[in-house]
């Protein structure tokens, strides 16, 4: 059996209770859920459709020392392993082909974030400290032109 593309569109407002649904933390973070109606106000807030809801979105912003930043990249457990996350990412990068850098962090547990960012070209550009008690947080980077 092929394997079925995965479908990415900009978030719309009609969205938000999907992204919710695919998201926990969103219902109890004021701060999230800020952050995605900015994200989609502006559209700069990217899903995944799968059966009926959600499986993931991404969100980019321009607050990290005015640069494009994925601020955020969620797949719902469920849904993971499938290409979504790649599909994602590829998804934004296309979107900000006018500029010549994209940045994203992940904290240094998150193994499978850091697969994902190696296997689509990010590379290492620091670490923050403090951000998250014992597990640093680490900026990847990829040059999107050149």
């Amino acid at each position: 059996m092929p394997k079925r593309e995965v479908q990415v569109k900009l978030a719309a407002t009609r969205d938000r209770r999907a992204i919710a649904s695919c998201d926990a933390r969103v219902g109890g973070d004021l701060h999230r859920r800020e952050l995605i109606d900015a994200a989609i106000s502006a559209r700069h807030c990217w899903v995944v459709e799968k059966d009926g809801g959600v499986a993931g979105y991404a969100i980019l912003t321009t607050n990290f020392f005015g640069r494009d930043f994925i601020d955020l990249l969620f797949v719902a457990p469920a849904a993971r392993r499938k290409g979504i996350g790649d599909a994602l990412l590829a998804a934004v990068e296309r979107a900000r082909s006018a500029t010549d850098k994209l940045f994203t962090s992940t904290n240094e547990s998150n193994t499978a974030m850091r697969a994902l960012l190696e296997q689509r070209g990010y590379k290492a550009s620091g670490t923050i400290l403090n951000l998250d008690p014992d597990d640093p947080e680490l900026v990847f980077m990829k040059f999107l032109r050149g």
